[in-house]
């Protein structure tokens, strides 16, 4: 069964700013909102049937062609230049990779191509390959 890729990004992070009686002092708190916290739990609920035996420990080339829904008159296959941008849209989908062991960090990905078209059969398509 398809998924409809996420439009959350890990952009959406939160902060709100609180008084730690401890350190008397203000300190930030970062947190997730609903929708992020639930885009990460699609994430990875569909990635956590592809994990790798072992993880990659070396430099990666990651490939990722994001397919969203067909709407408003696009044709299959039409790039989609809108919301979200690539780079936000993917490091959440490389957190959750790294989360569930695919590599040990995502900074071991030396190779990146993001693409993102309109099509009939929606989903996330991901190619990781060591260099």
């Amino acid at each position: 069964m398809p998924m409809i890729p996420p439009e959350t990004t890990h952009q959406q992070k939160k902060v709100r700013v609180v008084f730690d009686k401890k350190k008397n002092k203000h300190v930030p708190i970062f947190y997730e909102p609903e929708s992020l916290a639930a885009a990460r739990s699609k994430l990875t609920a569909h990635l956590s049937k592809h994990v790798p035996p072992e993880k990659v420990t070396g430099p990666v080339r990651m490939v990722t062609k994001w397919i969203f829904p067909l709407i408003n008159g696009h044709q299959n296959g039409d790039w989609k230049y809108t919301k979200p941008d690539n780079g936000n849209m993917n490091k959440l989908l490389e957190d959750c990779m790294e989360e569930l062991g695919f590599y040990k960090n995502d900074a071991q990905i030396s190779s990146l191509i993001v693409e993102k078209f309109w099509g009939e059969v929606p989903g996330i398509y991901i190619k990781i390959e060591e260099l």
